[in-house]
């Protein structure tokens, strides 16, 4: 008989107190490698402040997957930009420049997943996380 491997309260709730804040919104990395050992992806949930973009970068070790819950984005990925709504899917494979503006009047809220566990980025302007 195959035995789950143990893990320590696998639940995780949106926080804002929890979240990495910076001059254009928040991260929370709700699931990681840093949470789950051997974990094989990342989870977070981000916000972006009317107006606001966060700064161009890449991953170099990950696709990335976002899904929009609120609010409006114009993302880039490469030299194409897209109209994110709310209910919409984007995906940036590993290495594509990429970054958000929410053009909304409200909070850009949004789903983001990574395809390893310890998502590294490099950013490509001045400027804090992406």
């Amino acid at each position: 008989m195959n035995s789950l491997p143990k893990v320590n309260a696998p639940v995780e709730e949106v926080d804002r107190a929890s979240a990495h804040v910076f001059p254009w919104g928040s991260i929370q990395w709700l699931i990681s490698d840093k949470r789950f050992d051997g974990c094989e992806l990342t989870l977070g949930h981000v916000e972006i402040e009317p107006g606001r973009k966060n700064v161009l970068h890449v991953h170099p070790n990950c696709d990335e997957a976002l899904f929009l819950l609120e609010g409006e984005l114009l993302h880039s990925v490469g030299d194409e930009k897209y109209t994110v709504l709310p209910g919409m899917a984007i995906f940036i494979p590993r290495n594509v420049p990429h970054d958000a503006v929410n053009v909304s009047d409200t909070r850009a809220r949004m789903v983001v997943a990574y395809s390893s566990g310890d998502r590294r980025t490099v950013m490509l302007e001045e400027g804090e996380e992406a």
